[in-house]
C-alpha cells in the first residue's frame, strides 16, 4: 500500500487499492481531507459532546466498507446525501444512531455469529469459499495505512448484522398492496405513445435587446459580484512514473509509486523547512523544478493534465505556500505557491461583454418559458376536446414531434433483453424524457423541460394496460423487489426519526476534496 506520512505534524494517506479489488460501485471515488477537520468537536448526540477524532475515524470506516464490499451497509447510513462531504457525515452520525439502537433492541451479534459473518464478505472470497490467504493479504496491508486492525473489519460486520436485524424487525408488518404492484408495474414497463414540442434558445435571440441603461442598472445591482478571476502562478516538482513503470500492474506498480511516494514526502519536508528555497532543495534532490504560467481555475495550466494539480494550487496562500504531496494517476506533485493575483472588481466596461450575455440569455429564457406554458396548456385543451396530437399542435402553431412507443424500464423482470439496445433510447435527451413522463398521467403535457441548446415539452398521449400475463409470470420477482422498495423507505423514515430523537448537532463538517 502506499502511505506518506508526515514525518512532523500532518497525516497524509494515499492508499492505492489494487490489493483489494473490490466491485462497488458509488456516486464519488475521493476520500474525504480528514487533516482540514483539526481538533476539537464535531458535535453533539445523546447529549454527549463528539469529538472529531472519533467523527473522523466513523467517517474513514464508510472507506473501509466500501472497499470490503459491504454495500448494504454503506448506502443504508448513507442515504439523502446529495454530494461526498454529506455521505461522510451522514455515515459516522448514522452509525452512531444504528449502533445505540442495536444496544437498546439488544439485537447485538455475538463474536461467534461476526466471525461467521466475516467470511462471508465478498472481498475474501476464492475459488472454493473463504481464503485465508486473501484474508492475510489485506488484513496485514490494507488495514494499517487506514489506521485500522482487524477489530475495524469486527465492528462493520457487527455493524451490518445489526443493521439487518432492524431491518427484519421494521419490515415484519410491511407488505405491498396488489394494487400498487400492478400500478407500479404497468408504469414501469407498459409502453407509451408519447410526443415533443421542441423549442429552440436561438429562436427567440433574435427577439432580445439590451440597452445601455439595462446593463448599468444591472452593473449596479451585481457590482459584488462582478469581479475578475483570481490567477496563480505555481513552482512545482514531479514524481512521475517512467514509461516503463507505467506498464507495471499489481505489486510491482504499488512498490514503484511507494518509493515515490516516500520521495515526495521527504521532499515536502524538506521545502517546508522555514527559510528553505524550493530550487535549492529541488537540486539536492536532483530534481528539476517547474513554474506554471497565470492560470484560473477555468484555465489551468495546460501542465496540469490532472485537475487535482489546479485544485491543490488553490488551496495555498502566502501563510501556507508548499502544498503535501499530491497523487495524480502516474506519481506526486509537490507544489509551492509563487504569485497571487487576487480577484478585483470588473469596470462597467470590462463587465459590460459578461452582463450583456447574461441579461439575453434571462430574456430568451424568460420568453421561451412563457411560449412553451402557452403551447402547453393550448395542447391540453385540445386534447381533453378529444383532438389528436398532431390537431392540437397544429393549433397551437408548433411542430410535434411523436416518439416510437417506449417503456420506462425495457425489459420486463425475466426477459432476455435485446442483444443490441437501440442507441436512440440510450441518449440523455431521452433519459429526460423517460425521467418526465415517470410521474405523468396519460393527457399530461408537462412544463418546459431544460435542454442544452433550448428546451421541450413533454406529452403522455397514453400508456398500454397491463399485461396481465406478464405480470403474473413476473409476479414473484415484481413482489420481492416492491416489498424491497418498501422496507428501503421504512428503514429511512425510521433512520430519520431515530436521529431526530439523538439530538445530533453537527459543529464540523468532513471536507472531501474537490
Amino acid at each position: 500500500m502506499i502511505t506518506l506520512i508526515r514525518k512532523h505534524h500532518k497525516v497524509l494517506m494515499y492508499i492505492i487499492t489494487a490489493l483489494v479489488c473490490v466491485s462497488f460501485s458509488w456516486y464519488w471515488n475521493s476520500n474525504p481531507d480528514f487533516g482540514q477537520m483539526g481538533s476539537g468537536m464535531a458535535g453533539k448526540i445523546y447529549g454527549r459532546k463528539v469529538p472529531q477524532a472519533e467523527f473522523q475515524r466513523n467517517s474513514r470506516l464508510l472507506r473501509l466498507a466500501s472497499e470490503l464490499g459491504m454495500r448494504d451497509l454503506a448506502q443504508a447510513l448513507t442515504v439523502g446525501a446529495q454530494s461526498e462531504n454529506e455521505a461522510y457525515e451522514n455515515f459516522s452520525w448514522n452509525l452512531m444512531v444504528l449502533r445505540h439502537e442495536a444496544q437498546n433492541l439488544g439485537i447485538q451479534p455475538t463474536t461467534t455469529e461476526i466471525a461467521a459473518a466475516l467470511k462471508t464478505l465478498p472481498v475474501f472470497q476464492g475459488d472454493h469459499g473463504f481464503d485465508l490467504a486473501k484474508y492475510t493479504e489485506i488484513t496485514d496491508h490494507a488495514l494499517a495505512p487506514m489506521g485500522f486492525s482487524e477489530a475495524e473489519l469486527e465492528e462493520l460486520v457487527s455493524d451490518q448484522i445489526a443493521l439487518g436485524r432492524v431491518r427484519k424487525i421494521l419490515g415484519a408488518g410491511v407488505n405491498v398492496p396488489e394494487s400498487e404492484m400492478r400500478n407500479n408495474y404497468e408504469r414501469l414497463y407498459s409502453k407509451m405513445d408519447v410526443a415533443t414540442v421542441n423549442f429552440k434558445s436561438a429562436d427567440f435571440a433574435g427577439q432580445v435587446q439590451v440597452n445601455d441603461e439595462d446593463v448599468q442598472k444591472y452593473f449596479n445591482t451585481h457590482k459584488a459580484e462582478l469581479k475578475t478571476e483570481e490567477r496563480r502562478q505555481v513552482k512545482f516538482v514531479a514524481f512521475s512514473l517512467t514509461e516503463e513503470q507505467k506498464k507495471l500492474t499489481g505489486k510491482e506498480r504499488i512498490d514503484a509509486l511507494q518509493k515515490m511516494a516516500d520521495a515526495a514526502g521527504d521532499f515536502a519536508d524538506a521545502v517546508q523547512v522555514k527559510g528553505a528555497d524550493f530550487a535549492t532543495v529541488a537540486a539536492k534532490f536532483k530534481l528539476a523544478p517547474q513554474e506554471t504560467g497565470p492560470f484560473s481555475k477555468t484555465t489551468p495550466d495546460p501542465r496540469f493534465k490532472s485537475p487535482e494539480l489546479t485544485n491543490a494550487a488553490y488551496d495555498l496562500s502566502p501563510e501556507s505556500p508548499t502544498s503535501n504531496p499530491i497523487q495524480t494517476p502516474d506519481g506526486f506533485y509537490v507544489e509551492r505557491l509563487a504569485k497571487l493575483a487576487p480577484a478585483r472588481p470588473l469596470t462597467l466596461a470590462e463587465a459590460r461583454p459578461e452582463i450583456i450575455e447574461k441579461l439575453k440569455q434571462e430574456r430568451v429564457q424568460a420568453m421561451m418559458t412563457a411560449k412553451a406554458n402557452t403551447v402547453a396548456q393550448q395542447i391540453r385543451d385540445a386534447l381533453q376536446k378529444g383532438k389528436s396530437i398532431e390537431e392540437a399542435g397544429a393549433e397551437a402553431g408548433v411542430k410535434v414531434e411523436q416518439l416510437p412507443a417506449f417503456a420506462l424500464v425495457d425489459h420486463p423482470p425475466g426477459a432476455k433483453p435485446a442483444a443490441t439496445p437501440d442507441p436512440k433510447m440510450l441518449t440523455p435527451e431521452m433519459q429526460t424524457i423517460k425521467q418526465t413522463v415517470s410521474e405523468m398521467n396519460p393527457g399530461n403535457v408537462s412544463g418546459l423541460v431544460p435542454q442544452s441548446d433550448g428546451g421541450m415539452l413533454v406529452v403522455l398521449q397514453k400508456r398500454e394496460p397491463l399485461n396481465m400475463a406478464e405480470f403474473e409470470s413476473a409476479r414473484e420477482m415484481v413482489a420481492h423487489a416492491a416489498l424491497e422498495n418498501r422496507n428501503q423507505v421504512v428503514f429511512y423514515e425510521w433512520l430519520q426519526h431515530r436521529r431526530r430523537s439523538a439530538g445530533v448537532e453537527q459543529t464540523a463538517t468532513v471536507q472531501a476534496p474537490s
